[in-house]
Order: structure tokens, then sequence, then C-alpha cells
């Protein structure tokens, strides 16, 4: 009965006129940036967080919200249509739906996305709405101590599934930490890494980091690396699937969404990992695996699946517990932040019109998505032929805009640039930005929670280890990185990061 009441207060803050307007606004743009290779969720979300300040918190939150999950559906067009995935979670479509698009059968790879990722979005969003109270009641129960172990796991566990190197992934995590203490001491009201710049007293702006490494980083790299986008299908027909195809596909739907809703909890993993995940198992179970990279629409149909439930439950730590578990969810938690909430499991009690909104703006808008996406396939055709470099100026001048309404300081907008050298010079390097953004968010909040627990001890450390939560959460973080240490599970994620590129 406590469900239905709750999810009564989310249908009453969702359904207002401006809300709906948002959530069908989120998740077009969501679709739109999703189909234009180069733009991703984390880069747009970046840019449209200085227009959220003077958006309402549920109505900003619900927009962000339905970017993500929207960009997650938009990524498969390009990647059934034109081999070019728009979203990283979508690489793994490419392989079969651009083959069934050359055989005649896009419209059946499309719908079968479009169906895997309604089904999945709403199954997701139904465990969100079932697991959550719970997990947030648990972490109410939390102390300094255990939050503080909390983020360290999460820290470790967006390492050993970051891809690429494994120090690098350490190092970005640790360049972000001290990213995030830059500015004065709220306890001693001592200025640290300023190196006297009277700009950088209240620390680095959060919107500035993310516009930079995810907005600008992007739009150098993807200006050096412009795709030579050749539409395949100039028009598509056909959208039903055949009876037999619907019998191919309930499988895969169902295990794609039940992968991809597990996976999506975890810190790091969220999509890209969970479309990944469920196209091996696809592989595996399959009677014929040699169909699979030929047009086999269970490659479709999983993948999809998964991607969708996991973009949906990696919202899961960041509402009760206040730990990103991806890029975009430590985005969200900025967003948060801007508005004045303290991410965390005070949330649900505290702002329960916020909280629950969200979770029922899901359902409407996997159901915007479903109506809204599939007719307009004419028109994501044609936008596909729009070269990136025509795009590229509107993109810079809407990121300086953004960042210099944050305090009208030029300083800001210099700041971002140099962010978005810095961005591009890691990608160079093959160091993910990920890491650095979740070290960036989580290291005010780890110093705060460390203090905390310091001095409830009276400066005792092994409070971190007497308190059995604490000390089970460090013990995990611990395996976790010794885990990804042993050469058979580095000779995987060497293999997976080949894959992916």
């Amino acid at each position: 009965m406590e469900l239905i009441a709750n999810l009564g207060i989310g249908l009453e803050a969702a359904f207002t006129p401006i809300n709906l307007l948002y959530c069908l606004a989120g998740v077009f743009l969501g679709t739109l940036i999703g189909v234009l290779p180069g733009l991703g969720p984390v880069a747009t979300i970046a840019m449209l967080l200085p227009a959220t300040f003077a958006l309402p918190p549920v109505s900003a939150l619900i927009m962000l919200a339905g970017i993500y999950y929207g960009a997650q559906y938009g990524g498969s067009t390009t990647a059934i249509l034109i081999n070019l995935p728009g979203e990283s979670s979508s690489v793994i479509t490419a392989l079969d739906g651009y083959a069934m698009a050359r055989q005649g059968r896009a419209g059946a790879a499309l719908s079968t996305a479009a169906l895997g990722s309604f089904f999945a979005g709403t199954v997701a969003t139904f465990l969100l709405a079932v697991f959550a109270p719970p997990l947030a009641d648990i972490a109410l129960k939390f102390g300094p101590a255990e939050y503080f172990s909390l983020m360290v796991l999460g820290l470790m566990a967006s390492v050993v599934l970051a891809h690429g190197s494994l120090p690098k992934a350490i190092a970005m995590i640790v360049f972000g930490l001290l990213l995030g203490i830059v500015g004065t001491d709220v306890n001693s009201g001592t200025q640290r890494f300023t190196f006297e710049v009277p700009e950088l007293a209240d620390g680095i702006n959060f919107v500035v980091v993310a516009m930079g490494m995810f907005g600008l980083g992007e739009v150098i790299k993807n200006l050096e690396d412009e795709h030579s986008r050749s539409v395949f299908v100039k028009s598509v027909t056909g959208l039903m699937p055949t009876r037999e195809d619907f019998k191919r596909i309930v499988g895969p739907i169902l295990r794609g969404t039940a992968l991809g809703s597990a996976l999506g909890i975890l810190p790091g993993g969220g999509a890209m990992l969970s479309s990944f995940a469920a196209y091996s198992l696809e592989k595996k179970v399959a009677k014929d695996p040699s169909r699979f990279g030929k047009g086999a629409i269970e490659g479709v149909a999983g993948p999809e699946s998964a991607n969708n439930a996991g973009a949906q439950t990696s919202f899961i730590p960041m509402l009760t517990l206040g730990i990103p578990s991806n890029p975009v969810m430590a985005l969200m938690i900025g967003a948060m932040i801007i508005q004045g909430i303290q991410p965390g499991p005070a949330v649900m009690t505290e702002q329960p019109a916020l909280f629950w909104g969200i979770i029922v703006s899901m359902w409407i808008g996997n159901l915007f998505l479903i109506v809204l996406n599939l007719p307009l396939i004419g028109i994501w055709v044609r936008l596909l032929t729009i070269p990136y470099h025509v795009l590229f100026p509107g993109i810079l001048v809407f990121c300086c805009i953004g960042v210099y309404s944050l305090n009208n300081s030029a300083f800001d907008v210099y700041m971002m640039a140099g962010f978005g050298l810095l961005g591009y010079v890691c990608a160079k390097l093959e160091c993910e930005p990920a890491p650095m953004l979740l070290g960036f968010i989580l290291g005010p909040m780890m110093e705060e929670y460390l203090r905390r627990a310091m001095t409830l001890s009276r400066g005792n450390p092994m409070v971190f280890i007497e308190r059995p939560i604490s000390a089970a959460m460090l013990a995990l973080a611990l395996i976790a990185l010794l885990a990804v240490l042993s050469p058979a599970i580095r000779k995987k994620r060497e293999e997976a990061f080949q894959e992916e590129e």
C-alpha cells in the first residue's frame, strides 16, 4: 500500500503540464543527440546544466533523465542505418542491426530496438520503484564511516569496470580527487591549491569541468576524426516484425532486461556494460552462434533491452545513496547540488515529490519514446547527412554562453577552454575522463565523511575496520582491485577495449 501511495505522489508531480512538457523535451533531445554521432548524453547534459538554474528541481531532473534514456534509444538508429553508433552502448547493436538493414530489414531492426527498449525501461522503472525505498531505509542507518567506505567502494568499482589501462584509470580518479579539494577549506579557512588566484577561492565549478571535459573535449575530438556518413537506407518500410521475429526476440528481450537491470546498479556499469554482456549471453545460448554478426535479430533485441534497463536502474544508487554509478549520474548529482538538494537517502523523505516524480516520469518517457520515434525515423535519416563541422560552432557558442551565465565571469570561460583541451589530451592518451569526474564529485564528500568519522572516533582510524558494514565495503573494494590485477581479468579488459574501438 505504501508503494501505491508513493506512486500517487509521483503521478501528481509528473503529470503536471509543465513536467510532461519537459519530459517530452528530454526524450526528444535525447533521441536527437543519440542519432547524431559525436554527441552523447554526457556532453549534452553537461552543456544543459546552466539552463537548469531557472527550472524547478523536479522539471530539471525529469528533463535530464529523459535525455539519458532517450539517447540509449537514439543511438540504435544510427547503428542500424549507417553502421555508426551514436552512443557507446549501441556499438554492439551495429553488428547485426546494420547487417539487417543491408538485407532490407531496417524496419524490423528499428522496431525491435523500440519494443525491447520500451519493455526493458518499463520493467527497470518498476524495479527502481520497488527496491529504492528499502535501500534508502538501510542507507539512513549509515554513519560517516560507512559513507566514506561506500564511496571508496564506488570509486574502486568504477576503476575495475572502466576500459583501458588500470593505472591510467586510478590516476584519473586521483586527479579528480585533487581538483575537488581546490578552494577554501570550510573547517580551517585555509586556501588549498588556489595558487593565489582569487577566482579559485570558491573552488572549481562542477559545470565548468563537465562542459570542458565532455562538451568541448568531444567537439575537438570529433572535428579531428569526423566520420563520413553514407546513409545506405533512404526510406524505412516494414516496421512490424513478423511472427517468426517475435518468437526469436521474446527470449533475448527478457534476458537482456534482467541482465541490464542487474548490471546497471553497479558503479561504472550502466548501459554500455549491459549491452556488451547481453550480446555475449545471446551468442552463448543461441543454437547457431554463427548467425550473429550476419543479421541475427536476437543481436539487436538483447543489447537494446539491456542498455535501456541498465540506464534506468543506474538511478538506484544515485537516488538512494547519493553515489553516481556512471558519468551521467555524476552530472545528475551535480544538477541536484546546483538546485540546493543534498544527494543521498534523505531525498526520499525530504523531497518525495522529486524522488517519485522522477520515477513515474520514466514510465511516461518510455511511452513518449515509442510513440514519438517510430514515426520520426524519416527525419532522423535526413539529419544523419548533416556534417559535424556545421554543428560544432553552435555547440561552442552554447557552451560559452552557458558557462559565462554561471557567475558572469570570463575566467570560467577560460577554465572551460582549458578543461576542453585537457579532455582532448586525455582522449589521445586513452585516459577515460569518467573516473576523474566521479572523483571530482565524490572527493569533497569523502573528505567530509572522513573528518566526521575521525572526529567521532577521537582520531582512531580503526573505526573504519571496527564497524562491520564499513569493513565489509572496504574489503569488497580491496577484492575488486586485486581481482582486476590478475592476468586473466586484465586480458579480458584489453580485449573488450579493443572490441569497442
